[in-house]
Formats: C-alpha cells, sequence, structure tokens
C-alpha cells in the first residue's frame, strides 16, 4: 500500500495526489509516468509524472476523473493499492549537455491537465540554469492548473483562455504565434503535452516556422507497459508504442490523425462501471 500525504482539488474533477513511493521517486525523471491502481479490484491507470521529491520520498500525480477507474482513484483518501514506475522514457533533452541547453530558447505548451507533467520539466531547466517560457491553454480559468508552482520556475509564463477570462483570448497555438509574430520571441525548440487535437495544431503551427517540437502522446496509453497494443502509434511512417517507446516524439512525424482515431475507440468504456481488466481472472 502506498500512502496519500496530500490530496487538494485543483480544478472541477482534477485532482492532485502526493504518494509515498520513496524507491519511485528515486528514479523518476521528467516525462516518465507510472501506473496506479486505487484498489486491489482496481484497473491500472498510467499517469504522467507531475513532481518528484527524493528527499522527501513522494511523487505527485494529477488525476482528472472522467471514467469509472479514475474515479475510483480519487476517492481514495488514506493509500492506494499499487504505484509502479517509473515508466517510459524521460524527456530527451536531460541527455543533453547543460551548456548547449543554456544556449537555446525553449517553449513549452501545455493545454489542460496538461500544465502538470510540464511542471517537472520546466523546474529540472530552472534547477539546470535553463531559461524556459511556458504557455498555459484551458477554456476557463477556473481549469487552468499549476499556475503558481510554474509562474517559480518558468523564465515567462503566459496563460491563455478559450472564453478569455484569463490572460489570452484564444487558444494556445493563437498565443504562440502572437509571441513570435507580434511580441519578438523566439523559440528554438517547443514542448507540448495536452488533448491531442492541440498539440497537432501547435506540431502545424510550429512546422511554418521551422522550430523542432516534441509532443507527449501520454493521453494515449492504457496498460502502460506496451502488452494491450492500445497506444501504437505511427512515428515517421514506422509503428511506435507510445507506453514504451515514448511518451515523447518528434512531433513533426507523429501521424496525430491515426492517434486520434485509436483515443476515440474506447470512449464508450471510460464510463462504464465494471470496466476492468479480467486477464488472467478466468471469465
Amino acid at each position: 500500500m502506498f500512502r496519500i500525504v496530500e490530496k487538494r482539488l485543483l480544478a472541477p474533477d482534477i485532482w492532485l495526489m502526493n504518494v509515498e513511493a520513496p524507491r519511485v521517486a528515486k528514479a523518476a525523471q521528467p516525462g516518465q509516468f507510472v501506473i496506479v491502481r486505487g484498489t486491489e479490484d482496481g484497473e491500472r491507470i498510467p499517469l504522467t509524472v507531475a513532481d518528484y521529491d527524493r528527499e522527501k520520498g513522494t511523487i505527485s500525480i494529477v488525476i482528472q476523473a472522467v471514467g469509472a477507474s479514475t474515479r475510483k482513484i480519487v476517492a481514495q483518501n488514506d493509500y492506494l493499492a499499487d504505484f509502479a514506475g517509473p515508466l517510459g522514457q524521460p524527456s530527451e533533452f536531460i541527455h543533453e549537455d547543460i551548456e548547449t541547453l543554456r544556449g537555446k530558447k525553449f517553449l513549452f505548451i501545455a493545454g489542460g491537465v496538461g500544465a502538470a507533467p510540464v511542471y517537472p520539466q520546466v523546474k529540472w531547466m530552472h534547477e539546470h540554469g535553463i531559461e524556459a517560457d511556458v504557455i498555459v491553454g484551458a477554456r476557463t480559468k477556473e481549469m487552468l492548473i499549476i499556475i503558481d508552482e510554474l509562474r517559480k520556475v518558468a523564465g515567462n509564463l503566459y496563460l491563455s483562455t478559450d472564453d478569455g477570462s484569463e490572460g489570452f483570448h484564444g487558444n494556445v497555438t493563437a498565443l504562440m504565434k502572437d509571441l513570435i509574430d507580434n511580441r519578438g520571441k523566439h523559440y528554438d525548440e517547443v514542448i507540448t503535452i495536452g488533448p491531442m487535437i492541440m498539440m497537432k495544431f501547435v506540431a502545424l503551427a510550429t512546422r511554418e516556422y521551422g522550430i523542432k517540437t516534441i509532443a507527449s502522446l501520454n493521453t494515449l496509453m492504457i496498460d502502460g507497459t506496451g502488452m494491450c497494443g492500445a497506444c501504437r502509434v505511427s512515428i515517421g511512417g514506422k509503428m511506435k508504442f507510445a507506453c514504451v517507446d515514448g511518451p515523447e516524439f518528434d512531433a513533426s512525424l507523429i501521424d496525430f490523425d491515426e492517434a486520434m482515431r485509436r483515443q476515440r475507440m474506447y470512449k464508450s468504456k471510460e464510463q462504464v462501471a465494471d470496466h476492468r481488466c479480467r486477464i488472467g481472472r478466468g471469465k
């Protein structure tokens, strides 16, 4: 059992949990994820690491309660049955030369819950003296999350809302174009995490500017171990698995339309109350 040391509501149906998992916290890197199970009979859910504290031995996860399994997890107040990881490949920039990174201009673009996994990446850069700007977008002001935390580590933090209730009135792609076209901003690399359709349009826009762009396909994962095959995606015409080979890939090579079709395949199952894996249960 893994003790929940903190649980708080960030926005409607979006929860943050700090979980005591010393071995996971010791090994975790930005960009990786964990497999979480709320109860012994619950379904395993892959969730991207939202922060880690090696000294305290804790891992932060952010969960949007959209289906039966995620609602069971956020209903837990004391312990989680399973918490395994870290899994997936770390963000590629952590393997690069620090001085080279300090010479680049980075822009992170997060949509909705995507602000959570962006935070440890920007925090890592801040700790290594690398300045990165951040755009966070949401439908409304109340859906913006992790803003105070990001403001402490971002070079510049820009907010956008679809309804204009906070920051720039419009989507994140429009705000990025405004920064580049009208405010004199220049970026060498963009890293985007959020809804698939958002990342698709970010990738299309950055292609026009010739900016290298990395996108995280964490929302495509189901099993998280490469066994179910649900997160297969075409990367430059080759089949990859988001959970094993990613979750981050060169956005210019991702077949976003294929990924979105695959994502929609399981939409009807998300609300089923008894939706859980029965492999090995003899049923």
